[in-house]
């Protein structure tokens, strides 16, 4: 191993995620030594790190940190990247600080806010750091518009249209995605990175309106400190606005400020990249960063509907 060289472990090497993870691991010059996976389709690891030791079942996998950490500094795990399903994040989390590693996690970091609780006393009690990636704070054309509002008066509600439409097939229903104990829905699935998003941009959490939610689409009203979001988060394909369709796209993503459209469609090649060199800097987004979209979240699927056409979005109304 070369100097400086960081030593990582993944979890979840099957997932849609995990080969981000890889390459942000590769660009930044460092090792994927050991990974894990139920599942054995994880040929994407041979364009990354083709000697990386690979394991199905997690007491193996959790035994052989545990041989690295014992046989040195130079072989333990330095890093263990977690994109496993959402449910199990808290558990993989335990067990990459178990093994003298830190962690970075995938979005949502948690799925109840009372659990961050529990982890902040293990990154205390074993000195290792939990980071979160949280892409999209990175996005040059989202950092230009949080400079935006920062040079705009204090006290500015802002007005705020969230659109987010993206097509999934029947077997999103049976997956763990599908399973609302296992992912928190829709709104954890696909929204708790606009939540993020915003919630750093305008302010934190006062309260939230919920008009619609189902296995596949959701909508409401979120107050933030200095906005007011209609929001509309859906995996049906019904709900694609005609400009999509006439394009044949399976995604429809708008967001619009005090009624001017905000567009971010490009620039996300690099942000894992980004991300694990400021956490390798030791300037990755921790646990407080993710609380905010995490009790937005949470909230959100734990409230009772209320219907108020004159808060809705416009999608809602249609």
């Amino acid at each position: 191993m070369k100097p400086g060289t960081k030593n990582f472990a993944l979890v979840g090497a099957a997932g849609y995620i995990a080969p981000r993870h890889m390459k942000a691991i590769k660009e930044t010059g460092n090792s994927l030594v050991a990974a894990l996976d139920p599942m054995d389709s994880v040929g994407i690891i041979d364009s990354f790190f083709p000697n990386a030791d690979f394991f199905i079942e997690p007491e193996r996998f959790d035994r052989h940190l545990d041989k690295l950490r014992r046989a040195g500094k130079t072989n333990k795990v330095d890093y263990v990247s977690i994109c496993s399903p959402n449910y199990l994040h808290d558990a993989h989390i335990r067990m990459a600080l178990r093994n003298g590693a830190s962690a970075i996690c995938e979005k949502p970091l948690v799925l109840n806010p009372w659990n961050l609780d529990g982890l902040l006393e293990i990154e205390k009690e074993t000195g290792n750091k939990i980071y979160n990636i949280l892409q999209l704070r990175l996005h040059k054309s989202i950092i230009d518009l949080k400079r935006k509002i920062e040079n705009l008066p204090s006290d500015k509600i802002h007005d705020i249209d969230l659109t987010y439409i993206t097509s999934r097939g029947s077997w999103y229903h049976y997956s763990w995605k599908g399973d609302i104990s296992k992912s928190g829905g829709v709104v954890t699935n696909i929204g708790i990175h606009f939540f993020d998003m915003l919630g750093w941009i305008f302010g934190g959490l006062q309260s939230n309106s919920l008009h619609l939610l189902s296995s596949d689409k959701a909508s409401g009203l979120l107050q933030l400190k200095n906005a007011n979001v209609r929001w509309y988060l859906s995996i049906d394909k019904n709900d694609l606005p005609l400009i999509a369709v006439e394009k044949s796209q399976p995604t429809y993503r708008s967001i619009s400020v005090d009624g001017e459209e905000f567009e971010f469609s490009g620039g996300f090649t690099d942000l894992h990249t980004e991300s694990y060199r400021g956490i390798i800097d030791n300037n990755g987004f921790g646990m407080e960063d993710a609380r905010n979209s995490i009790e937005i979240a949470h909230l959100i699927r734990n409230q009772k509907i209320t219907h108020n056409p004159e808060e809705s979005h416009p999608f809602l109304k249609k």
